[in-house]
């Protein structure tokens, strides 16, 4: 279950990577002004989507009577990020992510499964960051009882000095 979370956030990484050398990044600079209206520097913006595609082996513990099962699935994940330079040394990242076509088939019974859900990451950051990620992932079987629903809110800042100021993680699964 942490390997579909651990893939979101690994995408969520390789899109900043993506961003420097995506062909279809088009970076938009504005000029930020101080209350006085004086000019301080230009932020830089930058859209990329990528797809990349999926194929893991998934354990599914509502399948087959309640026994549970591995489920082997492959697909496309699709990202959005928008980033943002703004000119005074810090970042700002959203991401938000999308299964698309991801299907899966059940080790033990041959169950055909589709993979839906979204997922929404921010990152930001200076001196000291902030993250904040909300996913939501159903692996639906076919038949009742054997669809999973997985909930993570996740939430960090630390501050200039290294200090974790806020920390929540809150992971939820739940058989359907």
């Amino acid at each position: 279950m942490k390997k579909i979370i651990s893939l979101m956030m690994l995408a969520a990484v390789l899109g900043l990577f993506v961003l420097s050398c995506d062909q279809a990044s088009n970076p938009v600079e504005t000029p930020l002004s101080d209350q006085n209206g004086v000019t301080l520097a230009k932020a830089s913006t930058f859209k990329s989507n990528v797809s990349f595609p999926i194929d893991l082996i998934f354990f599914v513990p509502c399948a087959a009577g309640g026994a549970g099962e591995d489920v082997h699935i492959t697909g496309d994940i699709h990202d959005l990020f928008h980033t943002t330079l703004d000119g005074r040394g810090g970042f700002h990242n959203e991401a938000h992510q999308n299964a698309q076509g991801v299907r899966g088939t059940g080790l033990t019974t041959g169950d055909k499964y589709q993979a839906t859900g979204a997922a929404h990451f921010s990152f930001n950051g200076q001196v000291g960051f902030e993250q904040t990620i909300v996913s939501n992932v159903h692996i639906i079987g076919q038949g009742s009882g054997n669809n999973l629903l997985m909930h993570q809110t996740f939430h960090i800042t630390v501050n200039a000095n290294g200090t974790v100021t806020a920390f929540v993680d809150n992971f939820s699964v739940e058989c359907k």
